[in-house]
C-alpha cells in the first residue's frame, strides 16, 4: 500500500496529517491524488465516509500558489453544513506557513463581512451554489484566476434542483481548468454534466466498504402507511433507543413527524434545509450532546452528519436506492459500536426493498408490529 509521500504529498502536509493521526490513505486517495496532482480531470464514485474529501483537498493545496492572491480553487458543495465540514478539513490540514486563506461562502451568513473578506486574498473558496451565485451577479467574486474546480455530492447538488446554478457557475470559470467531479451516484445527469464540461476525465470508482453493513443489525418492519406513525411509536418504546435519528422523505414529513414525537413527549427536533443556518447548527451541537435525543432529518440534511453513539437509525420512509440506504444506515455503528437499523416498509415499498436488498447483498429480516388495540 502506498502511502501519502509515494502518492506525491510533499512533507510539510504529511506532518499536519500525521498530526491529525492520518498515516494511511484510503483507496479513493491512492486513485484520485496522483491523477489530480498531475492535472487530470477526474470524476469519482464515492461514498461519504470514504476520506474523498482529502483525496481533493491535498492536491488542491500542493498546487495553489500563496504569492498570487486570487481565487484559484472553488469547491462546490450542496449544503452549508458540508461547505462548512470541507474548510474545516482544508484548516485541519494547512500548514501554518502556508499563507493560503480559505473562505467557506453560504447562505444565512453576513453578506456584507462576505464581500469583505472576498476583497482581500483568499485562495481557495468553499460555496453553495446560491450564496455563490449571489456574489457573481454582485460582483464580488471573481472566478477568472480558477484553475481547479471541484463539484463536491455532485447527484445531491442535482437532486436537490441546482443543475442550472451548478452550469451557470462552470461557465463562469476558464475552460482550461481542472475539474473534479465526486458523486455516490452515477444518474444520467451527471454523466451529461461531466460529458458537457470535462475534458476526457479520468474515471475513479470506489467500492462500498460493506462493513458498515455487516456492523450493523438490520430489520424491516412490515406496516402500512396509515399504521407508520404508531408503529414508530411502539417501536421507539420498545428499543429505547439513546440516540436516534429518524429519515423522512420530504421536509414536509420532517416537520409532521417530529412534531408528532413532541406531542408524545419525546425529546425530538427536526433537521432539514428550510431552517436557518443558526438553527441547523443549534440542532445539530444538541444532538451531539445528547441533549435531543431524536433527529428527524432528511437525506441531504444529514450528509456529512457524524455522531458518535447514535445507536438506532430508522427509516420512516424507505430509501429509493441500495447507496442512500448504506448512507442512512452508516450514521450508526460506528466506531466498533453495534447499531440497529430499522427500515418501516408497506407493500407499495416492496420494489425499492428489493433494490436494496440486491444492492447489499443481504435479505433483512421482515417483522410486523403488535399494535396496542384501541379502546
Amino acid at each position: 500500500m502506498e502511502d501519502f509521500k509515494e502518492l506525491g504529498i510533499s512533507p510539510s502536509l504529511i506532518e499536519k496529517l500525521t498530526a491529525n493521526g492520518i498515516e494511511v490513505p484510503t483507496p479513493i486517495q491512492q486513485q484520485a491524488i496522483p491523477a489530480l496532482l498531475s492535472g487530470e480531470d477526474v470524476v469519482a464514485r464515492a461514498q461519504t465516509g470514504t476520506g474523498k474529501t482529502l483525496a481533493f483537498v491535498l492536491p488542491i493545496l500542493e498546487r495553489i500558489n500563496a504569492d498570487n492572491q486570487q481565487i484559484q480553487a472553488l469547491v462546490v458543495t450542496p449544503t452549508r453544513e458540508l461547505a462548512i465540514q470541507i474548510t474545516a478539513e482544508v484548516k485541519k490540514v494547512l500548514p501554518q506557513e502556508s499563507g493560503i486563506h480559505v473562505l467557506a461562502v453560504y447562505g444565512g451568513q453576513d453578506v456584507l463581512k462576505q464581500m469583505h473578506v472576498l476583497a482581500g486574498s483568499v485562495h481557495i473558496v468553499i460555496a453553495t451554489p446560491g450564496r455563490l451565485l449571489d456574489h457573481l451577479r454582485r460582483g464580488t467574486v471573481e472566478l477568472s484566476s480558477v484553475s481547479m474546480l471541484v463539484l463536491d455530492e455532485a447527484d445531491q447538488m442535482l437532486h436537490i434542483g441546482f443543475l442550472t446554478e451548478v452550469e451557470e457557475i462552470i461557465k463562469q470559470t476558464p475552460a482550461a481548468r481542472q475539474t473534479m467531479l465526486f458523486s455516490a451516484t452515477m444518474p444520467d445527469t451527471i454523466v451529461s454534466l461531466a460529458n458537457a464540461y470535462m475534458r476526457s476525465p479520468q474515471h475513479i470508482q470506489v467500492q462500498q466498504t460493506e462493513i458498515t453493513v455487516r456492523d450493523i443489525k438490520q430489520i424491516v418492519i412490515e406496516t402500512t402507511d396509515r399504521a407508520k406513525q404508531a408503529t414508530l411509536f411502539q417501536l421507539i418504546k420498545q428499543y429505547r433507543p439513546f440516540l436516534g435519528i429518524i429519515f423522512c422523505r420530504t421536509k414536509r414529513r420532517v416537520s409532521k413527524l417530529a412534531e408528532a414525537l413532541k406531542q408524545k413527549g419525546y425529546n425530538a427536533e427536526e433537521l432539514h434545509g428550510d431552517l436557518s443556518q443558526a438553527k441547523r447548527e443549534d440542532v445539530m451541537n444538541r444532538f451531539r450532546e445528547a441533549r435531543v435525543q431524536y433527529l428527524v432529518a432528511t437525506d441531504v440534511a444529514a450528509r456529512g452528519l457524524d455522531v458518535e453513539g447514535v445507536t438506532h437509525v430508522f427509516n420512516y420512509d424507505i430509501p429509493h436506492d441500495a447507496e442512500s440506504y448504506i448512507h442512512r444506515i452508516g450514521r450508526t455503528g460506528r466506531a466498533g459500536e453495534t447499531g440497529l437499523a430499522v427500515t418501516l416498509a408497506a407493500p407499495k415499498d416492496r420494489q425499492y426493498l428489493e433494490l436494496i436488498e440486491k444492492g447489499i447483498r443481504l435479505t433483512l429480516d421482515r417483522h410486523t408490529v403488535q399494535l396496542p388495540q384501541k379502546r
